[in-house]
């Protein structure tokens, strides 16, 4: 069972690799999208996550090199006045991608078993009732020509602390902060408690809950990308379908350049490692 008490948030990714990485799998997630619309298969991603968890950043690495002519990225807040005159489901089934199409969800129909539950904008009976809602609704779309992945980035409470204090002093991004923010903190392990009872009975094989170390973004933003990657190539060998290469020659050669290089990196690093514990023995001898 998927616990954010399980996640190692000291993860970490220098930015030299990242970068490297970065460039990697933002041609691979073109080429996916590429797949994606010729065989006329939408995919919905879910982003939910602490605030300042850095899903905005996540997603725009995510999207920053696809066709924006196939893509679509949602922010969801509270429901409009006229959006609560019907099931609450309501506005998200009209905002579901076109076949071949990505939708991206900045904040989701999760939202009823966090913030409204926590808040107490929903009843009990509300929201404990939507995880079923929730499920099926999924089924009905994975079912047919959809693709669900969805990610809880998460953070700790000192590090949160760190970004709202580096919001609040940055012109460019103290727009993101807001009174709001301030006071969700002081419910962080409500939410916390609320998002594993979340996983707990909407992690589901057709769609699964990807949990995101997010202390270091840089981290954060490749897995996400990878975690895409991998879930489509999943559900594309379930469908009998292989995902061929749609990028130009020169473009794959420098994929294959950097995977062989992120490579070589990797053993460099066991390789030093090695040595530092061999010297460490010779010295305590």
């Amino acid at each position: 069972m998927k616990k954010l008490k399980d996640l190692d948030l000291s993860l970490e990714l220098d930015k030299k690799m990242y970068k490297k990485k970065l460039k990697m799998l933002q041609y691979e997630m073109l080429n996916a999208q590429q797949f994606l619309f010729n065989n006329k298969i939408g995919l919905i991603i879910a982003f939910e996550g602490m605030d300042a968890a850095g899903k905005g950043g996540a997603i725009k690495r995510l999207t920053e090199r696809v066709d924006p002519r196939g893509l679509l990225v949602t922010p969801i807040s509270a429901p409009q006045p006229h959006e609560k005159r019907y099931h609450y489901m309501h506005r998200f089934w009209r905002k579901l991608p076109q076949h071949g199409q990505i939708a991206i969800f900045d904040r989701s129909w999760y939202g009823r078993v966090l913030v409204e539950r926590i808040e107490g904008f929903a009843t009990e009976a509300e929201w404990s009732r939507a995880y079923d809602e929730i499920n099926e609704f999924e089924k009905q779309l994975t079912n047919g020509d959809y693709i669900m992945i969805k990610f809880w980035i998460h953070i700790d409470e000192d590090e949160q602390l760190k970004r709202f204090n580096e919001r609040a002093q940055d012109p460019y991004k103290a727009w993101k902060l807001t009174d709001e923010d301030w006071r969700n903190r002081e419910k962080f392990s409500l939410y916390s408690e609320a998002a594993d009872e979340m996983f707990a009975k909407t992690d589901k094989e057709n769609a699964p809950w990807c949990l995101i170390p997010g202390n270091n973004k840089l981290y954060a933003r490749v897995q996400v990308l990878k975690e895409v990657i991998a879930q489509i190539e999943k559900e594309a060998t379930r469908r009998g379908l292989h995902i061929t290469n749609v990028l130009q020659p020169h473009q794959l050669e420098e994929i294959e350049a950097a995977k062989l290089e992120e490579v070589a990196t990797t053993e460099e690093v066991v390789v030093a490692a090695a040595q530092v514990k061999k010297k460490r023995k010779k010295k305590s001898k």
